[in-house]
């Protein structure tokens, strides 16, 4: 048997950073490698694929008890993970040490330097090289070279920027009934209206400037990953799909099922949204008929019965999408998270109070209410005062509809109500409280405002108006982490010597000699590329770091 690599490395040379059960020797002079804000996103991934791995382990065990099979073996206890772009290493150490049964990580990243942090860090956590392997090579080859004979039980994408170049490959390289995590942390293009062409590019669907632009972000990025999976008869099944900080983590199961790829017209769709006072609908691009005999029939949606301008307001109307328009969420699945994460303690996770908070808030949420409103802009719409949120879920339950928060924003109102009856409501709360003075003849507030209240409204306090996750005081909404946190800027290998000769000749593009373009060429192209890539990533960054 060889005898295993031993990196060589002076432990005074580094500063070591403890997270988990994990030890990291940092570069001292590098500030990039390691971001202490994305130890939730971690914690989250560390506590998904252990309920993962539970449940995928109970149903091979229910299927191997009911096979009749004589000679029938008893599935494999142990799974395989891909981490396809691993900088450092942590999360793969972290994932060795923290969760059981894993029978190898292969830990991949580009660059020679992060290679070698990789097996620095996972030889001074005592991790064998069999355990955690690291490998140099391009994402995309590496997941494409294993889609036939050796796919991954779970695939982690967690890129600079976008996951967008890795999802097909993600989806071709993991196997049936597999784990797939995503990170994005373009949000500067999945929610807001600044650049659409970009998204529209990336996730096949466009975004809004709306109250609900971090749930659109969600489904835009579930969509990209369906419209990938469906080429591949393959079928997505999100377990759980977070928004948090200045990025998204998107949780899900893969399944080898052609009959459900005819489902994903019918939870694939766009949604209207007025400019002004945020009123939505949505409409599916499908719908399914059940049929005779267990055989349903698959038909193309009738066109929405929405104008170009809002029935509430008359304010334009945009339209976002396409996006994903089913759950975003297993509630079984998060449940079982949950419950696992109040076990397990804070010593288990070092963000459990707010691991705990959001997986409570997602339970709360409503699965088959897509987007939300926000009580801050529906009363400043018509310049009143911000009531009690539990006042307005109050009136929305007492006139016989569900309502609920959401983990995307703090205020948020996710209810079936139809938009009439939201309006109806602040109608009724500006009646109670007196119309402000600074509204104008004509305006859209007063458009609002004119329309009679066709509703029966009360605002009795009912008893389901305030969530359990706030009445036992969770941490639903976490506040800033620390001052200047996000993104941190991206990592590049260490600058190489520059060569004398910046006019040496080169083969131009037909076989003759021709000299290098000038330094100065090379760095505004440099400048360039780094400015391309700034839109994807969050607005707090303002500089990239290039070679």
């Amino acid at each position: 048997m060889a005898e295993e690599y031993v990196p060589d490395y002076q432990v005074e040379d580094y500063q070591e950073l403890k997270e988990g059960q994990a030890t990291i020797l940092f570069p001292k002079n590098n500030e990039v490698f390691y971001n202490p804000v994305q130890q939730f996103n971690r914690d989250m991934s560390i506590a998904a694929i252990k309920t993962w791995r539970d449940i995928a382990r109970e149903a091979k065990m229910e299927r191997f008890n009911k096979s009749t099979n004589p000679v029938k073996v008893a599935p494999a206890t142990k799974f395989t993970i891909l981490e396809a772009l691993a900088a450092s290493g942590l999360r793969s150490v972290r994932y060795a040490k923290e969760i059981e049964d894993i029978d190898y990580i292969l830990t991949n990243d580009l660059l020679p330097d992060a290679v070698e942090s990789i097996k620095r860090n996972a030889h001074f956590n005592g991790i064998s090289q069999n355990l955690v392997r690291a490998n140099q090579g391009d994402a995309v080859s590496v997941m494409y070279a294993h889609r036939d004979k050796s796919p991954f039980d779970v695939v982690d994408l967690d890129p600079y920027g976008t996951a967008a170049p890795f999802i097909d490959g993600a989806i071709q390289a993991v196997k049936k009934n597999g784990l797939i995590c995503v990170t994005c942390t373009d949000l500067a293009v999945l929610a807001s209206h600044n650049h659409p062409e970009a998204c529209f590019a990336k996730y096949g669907g466009n975004p809004l400037k709306s109250e609900f632009c971090h749930e659109l972000a969600l489904r835009l990025v579930l969509h990209s990953l369906q419209q990938a999976a469906s080429r591949h008869r393959r079928y997505i099944e999100p377990l759980l799909s977070c928004s948090i900080d200045f990025y998204v983590r998107i949780f899900v199961r893969v399944h080898d099922k052609p009959i459900m790829v005819k489902t994903v017209a019918s939870q694939t769709g766009i949604v209207y949204h007025c400019c002004y006072c945020g009123s939505y609908a949505t409409q599916p691009f499908g719908t399914i008929d059940p049929g005779n005999g267990g055989n349903p029939k698959y038909h193309i949606a009738a066109a929405a019965a929405v104008d170009r301008i809002c029935a509430q307001c008359e304010s334009k109307q945009n339209i976002g999408g396409p996006c994903w328009l089913g759950p975003i969420h297993n509630k079984e699945f998060v449940q079982r998270m949950y419950s696992n994460v109040c076990r397990d303690g804070p010593s288990a996770y070092g963000t459990q109070p707010r691991m705990k908070g959001m997986l409570k808030v997602i339970l709360e949420e409503l699965s088959d209410a897509p987007f939300h409103y926000s009580l801050s802009e529906l009363c400043s719409t018509v310049r009143a005062s911000c009531p009690p949120l539990t006042k307005v879920n109050s009136a929305l339950l007492n006139a016989g509809y569900r309502v609920s928060g959401s983990h995307t924003r703090q205020g948020s109102i996710k209810t079936d109500a139809p938009p009439q009856v939201i309006w109806d409501t602040m109608r009724s709360l500006v009646k109670e409280a007196g119309r402000s003075s600074k509204i104008i003849e004509g305006s859209p507030a007063d458009k609002i405002l004119a329309k009679d209240i066709v509703t029966d409204i009360s605002f009795k306090d009912h008893k389901d108006a305030n969530p359990e996750s706030r009445r036992i005081k969770l941490v639903r909404y976490q506040m800033n982490p620390e001052k200047n946190w996000g993104p941190k800027a991206r990592h590049s290998e260490a600058p190489k010597p520059a060569k004398p000769d910046s006019k040496r000749k080169q083969p131009g593009r037909n076989g003759a000699l021709e000299e290098a373009p000038p330094a100065s060429a090379c760095e505004a192209a440099t400048d360039a590329s780094a400015e391309d890539e700034l839109d994807s990533v969050n607005n707090d960054v303002k500089k990239l770091r290039t070679e």
